[in-house]
């Protein structure tokens, strides 16, 4: 019997992590998954010159931690109780480094759920180390929370949107992308952007071009090959194909503002071998209007 993984969420008390666990209190609710809170307690280094004081801000910490994991826990019961959903929930305080950490746990867990900027964050940062870090290494799907909020929460309506290429790590997005369609009853809006300088406007170039629409049409199959065979696993999620000439970033950051989920591999086929986090994903995650969700192949090559 395959072991049911949960979905994991890292909280450290800060609003961006109660965003990160409605996001997962629904996730779980909807994919009848069990969720695990966690927070990572980690002592700095120079504070061990002081084995008094260490101990001390050691016991501060973990005390701040319960209180954190039991808001979080009373947060994600109501959350699943909203939604109707029957959710096994569990807490846990874990001590060690918190990227390292949370690297730990995605090897057992279904997604792994973070806010966009914690606690430790300079004011001003887009993204957190820590998400990127995730991003980057995550052997579980990444959602970095982030983006408009109603009331505090992510938001729950419109698309599923997934930016489509022909990357390995973009499989594994199109995978993900039709879960998380199907379990919102959500469209899913699947994007393809091309871009190339020999047929930019500015060098006369216009979509009658030939070389232009042959580029069109060969990126138009992309598209198809990719969705090719999930119709027929989630026949009732309805797809709408878009293939635009232009910058990713600027076509999937415009589909963000209305969606309730980005998806996108975690490098595309432009990104330079060896490089774990490609420059459209990390942008998106730092910039999108909505939650984002990281995808790597499983063989994690890319």
């Amino acid at each position: 019997m395959s072991e049911t993984k949960p979905i994991v969420v890292a909280v450290d008390g800060s609003d961006a992590a109660s965003g990160a666990v409605i996001w997962a209190a629904r996730a779980a609710s909807a994919r009848s998954l069990p969720l695990r809170i966690v927070t990572v307690v980690h002592v700095p280094a120079f504070y061990y010159s002081e084995p008094y004081l260490a101990q001390s801000f050691h016991e501060e910490m973990k005390a701040t931690a319960r209180d954190r994991l039991a808001n979080a826990g009373v947060l994600a019961r109501k959350v699943v109780d909203d939604n109707n959903g029957s959710v096994e929930i569990s807490t846990e305080q874990i001590e060690g480094k918190i990227t390292n950490t949370l690297i730990e746990l995605s090897e057992h867990a279904d997604r792994i759920v973070v806010g966009s900027r914690g606690l430790g964050e300079v004011k001003g940062l887009l993204a957190g180390s820590v998400s990127t870090a995730l991003a980057a290494h995550s052997a579980a799907p990444v959602v970095v929370v982030r983006g408009r909020t109603l009331d505090g929460a992510p938001p729950a309506e419109g698309p599923v949107v997934v930016g489509v290429d022909g990357s390995e790590s973009c499989r594994a997005a199109v995978e993900v992308a039709f879960e998380e369609a199907a379990a919102r009853r959500a469209t899913l809006v699947a994007v393809n952007v091309w871009s190339d300088v020999s047929v930019q406007p500015s060098l006369g170039a216009v979509p009658e071009d030939p070389h232009w629409s042959r580029i069109q049409t060969g990126e138009e199959i992309v598209l198809a090959e990719r969705l090719a065979g999930f119709h027929d696993r989630y026949p009732d999620v309805v797809v709408e194909r878009v293939v635009a000439r232009d910058r990713p970033v600027r076509v999937l950051s415009e589909y963000a503002e209305s969606a309730q989920l980005l998806v996108v591999g975690s490098r595309g086929r432009g990104g330079f071998k060896g490089l774990l986090l490609g420059s459209t994903s990390n942008a998106l995650i730092q910039t999108a209007d909505c939650p984002v969700l990281v995808a790597r192949s499983e063989t994690g090559e890319e």
